[in-house]
């Protein structure tokens, strides 16, 4: 049996749903790209753009988008599913990012970068540009990453465990400002009830998980999935004893961090640490 068409005939996948929203909502307001500009305070190539499917924009231009139209959170709600989209991440990911948007719970540790969902744009676009993406695939990846932010918010948000090797708040962006904004970041997100963040130190030693990068996820069907990735490549593990050997490692790793309240103070303490910008 075929596949049963929209019975608004509109696409059902996230992005160009997104897209075809905006051109019919513009049409039917009878407004240029440059009045919705004018009227929303940016400039008027990115309102191109968006209706273009080049970019999605922000959280922010949709909810302006949505008072401006008259659409309650039709668009914002619309951004969300696009940013969160599987189909935005490259096909490695695309199976990890589907189980990653429906695990009940979510455990970390990382030893080179902070995790997705706890990065900035600017952090983003930093270690995104870093490994050779430019571009509108830039963008498009920036915005894919930051949208999966929205995983850690609201009453129903699953709990997250993340482990940072200092190396990880040692390792600086160049822009003072932006690695400031990144730091406040962090510590905001230590401070939600579903976030548990450890730092560990530098003089913790050796370890079993010392070069891997790793999240583990634990499922509907109460399995465990961990996904590994290093600066080449990911891998989804899904054989329960190399699963469980993971685990075990990554038990360890925690007796050895800095408890909560340690770690979150040791973020406070490198906050102070950034110069701040001198005033002309």
């Amino acid at each position: 049996m075929p596949p049963r068409r929209a019975v608004t005939g509109r696409s059902q996948e996230p992005r160009q749903r997104f897209v075809e929203e905006l051109r019919l909502l513009r049409a039917k307001k009878g407004v240029s790209l440059r009045q919705v500009g004018e009227a929303l305070g940016w400039d008027w190539s990115l309102f191109g753009k968006m209706e273009g499917g080049q970019t999605i924009g922000s959280p922010e231009v949709a909810q302006a988008l949505d008072q401006y139209y008259g659409t309650k959170d039709l668009l914002l709600t619309l951004w969300e599913l696009a940013a969160g989209d599987p189909k935005q991440f490259k096909e490695r990911y695309r199976r990890y990012m589907t189980l990653e948007a429906e695990a009940l719970s979510l455990w970390h540790y990382g030893v080179s970068l902070l995790p997705g969902m706890l990065q900035t744009d600017g952090y983003a676009r930093v270690v995104l540009a870093a490994g050779g993406t430019k571009g509108e695939e830039l963008t498009r990846d920036v915005e894919a990453r930051v949208g999966r932010r929205k995983l850690l918010l609201g009453e129903d948000a699953p709990p997250f465990r993340t482990i940072l090797s200092e190396a990880v708040l040692r390792t600086s962006l160049e822009d003072a400002e932006e690695w400031r904004k990144q730091l406040e970041n962090l510590a905001e997100a230590a401070a939600r009830p579903n976030v548990t963040l450890h730092v560990l130190p530098h003089d913790s030693g050796l370890h079993g998980l010392v070069s891997t990068d790793v999240m583990f996820l634990r499922l509907l069907d109460d399995r465990t999935v961990a996904y590994t990735e290093n600066a080449h490549r990911g891998e989804l593990i899904e054989e329960t004893s190399s699963v469980e050997r993971l685990q075990r490692a990554y038990d360890a790793v925690r007796d050895l961090a800095l408890s909560p309240a340690e770690s979150r103070k040791f973020v406070m303490r490198m906050l102070e640490e950034v110069p701040c910008e001198r005033s002309i």
